[in-house]
């Protein structure tokens, strides 16, 4: 009964919808430009393109259109599985073009070696399962071709008669777009907004760490210094995996002694299983600097004020938000001694704490307190700084993808709901942006993984061939790219399954 409780409340839930529709559209767009980046190679190679398509359309399209034959259809089952659809080549002559295709989703073959392909030999349409797209080059075998397809004489305009470093850059044209498209992106996010953060050093109180963080060596009011010796700036997804990965993290504590705190090596999926748990790996560390007094409680009762630093709580010092609040739960009903800094004048009220152990007061947020650094960024400038976020993005990714072949790495795993859960449940357009980026760099990292299928594992047979001059045959092809096929369909079952495991049986 639960389990279809759990059901009822994500897929009734508004956050649930918005979350869906701001992943089919992340998606939509990464999928959309790592075609293109395949379609502009092989175009600029003129190696001829067959079918171009946002989302899958099995059965039918959407919208299809072959601007060779002049033809736009709208929602319409595809050609070849539709019984009233010509198949004789004398009914589809068309009177604006006499040599013409032997079925629409066909092109027409060049009649002579010498002819090249065009952009008007593609057939060009939208789906109707949003879940990815596709790009169908001519004469290069994939999931939806074998070798028997293919085995008639190669043709000029075809990927398999082109040179192996041609065919080579039109298999990382996908992978070269996702990156260049993350480097955009955060290129475009530091132009228009700039950088808004707080340094780890300026933190003087540190930062406030979670019970995995604990466990591993972490102390609450430690300053972060560095990652593997790389200096952490600030809390940034960047920052935040290049820590997360790293062996040894070297912090400042009591502001006096530097430490290195070795982390184990699955670090990484401890902290992101406490996060899907809900306990955050770390904060900064709020120091208690009073915003204002509320109503007629005890603080206000008190005369303290805004801007007030409260220091110790009866016996408690309170240098941070999570020591007062354990001092006000002891002291529940009472009232108590407070200490506090105004104007740097230490002072000390007599403080009623209610029976909910709240003083009355709202505090002041940390960008309030510390140093808060802000860096604009003109058109030149935006350029190599999106490069570089795109950069460490990529390289600390790799670093933890590493980690995925282990037993708590399978676990970690997740498909579109893990996927969908990262994006904001309210609609953001930076945070979209941002996730976008992110979602980007991965797309580009899986796909040159060299596994068959993927584009790596064809790029992976082209440097072979480049090097030994060995081509691998059409046949030795085709079976491993099914293999590689199952392998792939058998690890989004797992990962998808993680999810229902993790967002609906648990």
């Amino acid at each position: 009964m639960n389990f279809i409780n759990n059901i009822v409340d994500i897929f009734g839930s508004a956050t649930f919808w918005i979350k869906a529709l701001e992943m089919i559209l992340a998606l939509s767009l990464l999928v959309i430009i790592h075609e293109f980046g395949h379609y502009s190679f092989a175009r600029l190679f003129k190696v001829r393109v067959e079918k171009f398509y946002m989302f899958f359309n099995p059965k039918f399209s959407i919208l299809r259109w072959d601007p060779k034959r002049h033809i736009l259809d709208l929602f319409k089952r595809n050609p070849d599985e539709d019984p009233k659809d010509p198949k004789d080549p004398k009914d589809l002559k068309d009177p604006k073009d006499p040599k013409d295709l032997k079925d629409p989703q066909a092109p027409q073959a060049p009649q002579d070696d010498n002819s090249s392909s065009s952009w008007r030999d593609t057939i060009y349409g939208i789906g109707w399962v949003p879940l990815g797209g596709y790009c169908s080059i001519a004469g290069m075998i994939d999931e939806t071709t074998d070798s028997s397809q293919l085995s008639e004489k190669a043709q000029p305009w075809e990927f398999r008669s082109r040179p192996a470093w041609q065919r080579f850059f039109i298999m990382v044209g996908g992978v070269l777009f996702n990156f260049l498209l993350a480097m955009v992106i955060y290129a475009g996010i530091v132009y228009a907004v700039g950088e808004s953060y707080i340094r780890f050093t300026d933190a003087t109180e540190g930062m406030q760490f979670g019970e995995v963080a604990h466990k591993a060596g972490f102390m609450d009011g430690d300053i972060l210094l560095a990652a593997d010796g790389k200096p952490l700036e600030y809390y940034n997804s960047g920052d935040l995996q290049a820590m997360l990965t790293a062996h040894t993290v070297t912090v400042l504590r009591n502001h006096t002694d530097t430490v290195a705190i070795q982390l184990p090596k699955d670090f990484v999926f401890q902290a992101n299983k406490a996060a899907e748990d809900g306990e955050p790996f770390m904060d900064y560390r709020m120091p208690v600097v009073v915003e204002q007094t509320q109503g007629n409680m005890g603080a206000a009762r008190a005369g303290l004020q805004s801007g007030d630093r409260i220091l110790a709580v009866a016996n408690d010092t309170t240098p941070s938000y999570s020591e007062l609040t354990a001092a006000l739960t002891a002291a529940k009903g009472t009232t108590v001694p407070v200490k506090f800094l105004r104007d740097g004048k230490l002072m000390q009220r007599d403080v009623a704490v209610d029976n909910d152990g709240k003083l009355g007061i709202q505090l002041r947020s940390p960008d309030k307190v510390y140093n808060v650094v802000v860096k604009h960024y003109n058109l030149l400038q935006s350029i190599p700084r999106g490069i570089k976020m795109g950069w460490d993005k990529a390289v600390n990714y790799v670093k933890s993808l590493s980690l995925v072949f282990s037993s708590e790495g399978a676990k970690s795993l997740g498909g579109f709901g893990a996927i969908g859960s990262i994006f904001p449940e309210k609609w953001n357009w930076l945070y979209f942006w941002e996730i976008t980026a992110f979602l980007s760099v991965i797309l580009a990292v899986m796909n040159i993984l060299p596994i068959p299928i993927l584009d790596g594992g064809y790029v992976l047979f082209l440097l072979i061939e480049m090097v030994t001059g060995w081509k691998p045959s059409m046949k030795f092809m085709d079976i491993a790219l099914r293999i590689g096929l199952w392998l792939l369909i058998g690890l989004m079952l797992y990962a998808n399954l993680n999810d229902i495991y993790r967002f609906i049986l648990k």
